[in-house]
């Protein structure tokens, strides 16, 4: 047991890798590489402008993280290279990309290089919202069994959506590529050099209930064509903590590790978190509050929850129910305050201060009554994921005045995503998914107002993970478990595990005082997403026609190219 494993974690921005201990899950050194491209929402690069509501990445930046940083952590950690037994990753879901059978992306063709669907689509890419609304109404009138298992509806974000909205907007890509795949099997594929699809993702984000896909039959009544899909999202399944295969000559020339040691299935980010954070056990939540946040838990029974973003048999670990649930923006929204509405007089002071904008804004609103600045926001400025499903609404705030002042503004922020992670727990509770216990990890969890504010919004006890990479940290345990240090993925948690940093505990009078405001909220909610009005979408229509005039939908015609 003493030797070491490598995890490695495909963020939104970046990938960061780890190397920990087998016998006991401690970090002995890390490495972070920025992605050079990021995130591509205006256009390609040298390339077109891209439309609204686009999100694309380049696989060569995802490549680059193990040329880079997994090297530099095993430098970091000063362990024999030859010591490590197994690598593992996770990366953000639903990222799709088109191949060859080969599995060389179709956006690094010459041919294709300009052409923005030949480009994997990040889990936020939300210009298939249209698509997502014809594969609900479908289902809906044919009944499809599977669709009750995600809460009743399919969402943009997922793999069904976004290969319809290639088929009909630029049909010459779809038929050109020869598989798709989520980003993190791709990498596995590109370290161990066989192709492989992991049940969590081929159940969560690509449909795959009772072993089959969504058949042939339903798929030819949404586009002739889309049949033709499930030949190239079909591949071997391998169960989390599964070994992929090993470690190719030439990944091990990228990252400077043996040939031959045990590549890990692959993963989504927020479910491999679960690992680390001991999270594994039925009644255990997870709250992994980044740019989105995931709602992860695991249970012994199956049950429909309206909402949830699926239940997949071994969707989180290889025994029980997988549950996910979520919200498109946590991270992102507070981001957008601060970088793209904060005035300059509070930027000007933070400088003087010397502390970064958040900590200011965090500072002045810290003393703030509940309720005391009159407002009430939606947390949907990147759409709303569990429990309505659409991505074309968008935020809201109300109680504005001419007295309001910018960390009033924040703190509601704030609010707003504790809001929506209530709701989510409670649409589980209500269908018979209790949440016991309940952990945060993730970056947001250095804003200590922020959990204040979620263990009062949330009315219980909220752990917080100790490490500052936990997806990382998970794909490591699943390393160690498909290298067979492990039985399997509870066992390797219970013992590599991050241990609580702190527990945040509601406060009676703040919680009493949130209730109130929660009520609001979900008056609100229901209003704006729930047929009280269509008013938001109606403004996005207004806002593509603006933006695109030959388009008197407002919805963006197919595209030519």
């Amino acid at each position: 047991m003493g030797r070491y494993v490598v995890g490695v974690d495909f963020g939104t921005l970046s990938g960061r890798a780890v190397v920990v201990g087998v016998a006991d899950g401690t970090e002995r050194g890390s490495a972070v590489h920025a992605y050079r491209h990021g995130v591509l929402t205006d256009r390609l690069p040298d390339g077109p402008a891209l439309p609204p509501d686009w999100a694309l990445q380049d696989p060569a930046d995802h490549r680059e993280v193990l040329r880079t940083a997994v090297p530099a952590a095993v430098r970091a950690a000063g362990v024999d290279p030859a010591d490590v037994i197994g690598i593992g990753l996770d990366a953000t879901s639903c990222t799709m990309l088109p191949t060859l059978a080969d599995g060389t992306p179709l956006a690094e063709l010459p041919e294709l290089r300009d052409r923005p669907h030949a480009w994997p689509k990040l889990w936020k890419h939300h210009a298939a919202q249209r698509q997502a609304d014809r594969i609900n109404v479908l289902a809906a009138e044919r009944a499809e069994p599977w669709l009750a298992r995600y809460g009743g509806r399919v969402s943009a974000e997922w793999q069904l959506a976004k290969a319809l909205e290639v088929l009909e907007d630029d049909p010459a890509v779809f038929r050109r590529a020869e598989r798709w795949i989520e980003t993190a099997d791709w990498l596995v594929w590109q370290l161990c050099g066989r192709e492989t699809r992991n049940v969590s993702a081929a159940g969560f984000k690509g449909l795959r209930q009772d072993s089959a896909y969504p058949s042939a039959g339903f798929l030819a009544a949404l586009h002739p064509e889309l049949p033709d899909l499930l030949p190239k999202v079909d591949g071997p399944l391998v169960a989390l903590g599964t070994r992929a295969g090993g470690l190719t000559a030439e990944a091990a020339r990228w990252t400077g590790l043996p040939a031959g040691v045990a590549v890990a299935a692959g993963t989504i980010d927020a479910h491999v978190t679960a690992a680390a954070a001991r999270s594994v056990e039925p009644g255990r939540m997870l709250a992994v509050l980044g740019t989105s946040t995931c709602l992860i838990m695991n249970s012994d029974t199956c049950h429909e929850v309206p909402g949830v973003c699926g239940v997949v048999a071994g969707g989180v670990t290889a025994r029980g129910w997988g549950y996910e649930a979520g919200q498109s923006g946590v991270g992102d929204i507070f981001a957008w305050y601060v970088e793209r509405a904060l005035p300059a007089s509070h930027a000007d002071e933070a400088r003087r201060r010397g502390i970064s904008p958040y900590e200011l804004l965090d500072a002045l609103a810290a003393d703030q009554p509940v309720g005391g600045h009159g407002l009430l926001a939606l947390d949907w400025h990147s759409g709303n994921r569990s429990v309505l499903m659409d991505h074309e609404l968008s935020g809201v705030l109300v109680g504005l005045t001419l007295a309001t002042r910018p960390e009033e503004i924040w703190r509601a922020l704030l609010e707003a995503t504790a809001f929506g992670a209530r709701t989510v727990v409670e649409a589980f509770t209500a269908a018979g998914v209790p949440v016991h216990e309940l952990t945060a990890a993730g970056g947001l969890t250095a804003n200590q107002l922020l959990l204040r504010i979620y263990a009062d919004v949330l009315r219980r006890p909220l752990h917080v993970l100790d490490t500052d990479h936990p997806a990382a940290l998970g794909a490591a345990i699943h390393a160690a478990v498909a290298a067979g240090a492990y039985p399997d993925v509870e066992t390797a948690s219970a013992a590599m595990g991050a241990p609580h940093r702190e527990t945040w505990h509601p406060d009676p009078a703040r919680a009493a005082a949130y209730d109130d405001l929660y009520a609001e909220y979900r008056a609100l909610h229901d209003h704006f997403g729930l047929g009280g009005t269509d008013v938001l979408h109606r403004l996005r229509a207004l806002r593509n026609r603006a933006r695109h005039p030959a388009d008197p939908t407002g919805r963006l015609r197919p595209m030519s190219w």
